[in-house]
């Protein structure tokens, strides 16, 4: 049995308009700001898989 195609909603008008604004200002702010748990984890990820590939 097939399954029916949904329609993808779009964006238009205002809602269009505030999107693609916000992910223009979004796209200058590149630097990302994680928490301390977050970056201590990441860290640790990183020296792991760094010891991993030797």
């Amino acid at each position: 049995m097939a399954l029916a195609i949904r329609s993808i909603p779009v964006l238009e008008g205002e809602d269009a308009e505030r999107f693609v604004k916000e992910a223009e200002e979004k796209s200058k702010n590149k630097s990302m700001r994680l928490s301390k748990e977050k970056s201590e984890r990441l860290k640790k990820f990183l020296e792991k898989s760094r010891n991993f590939m030797l």
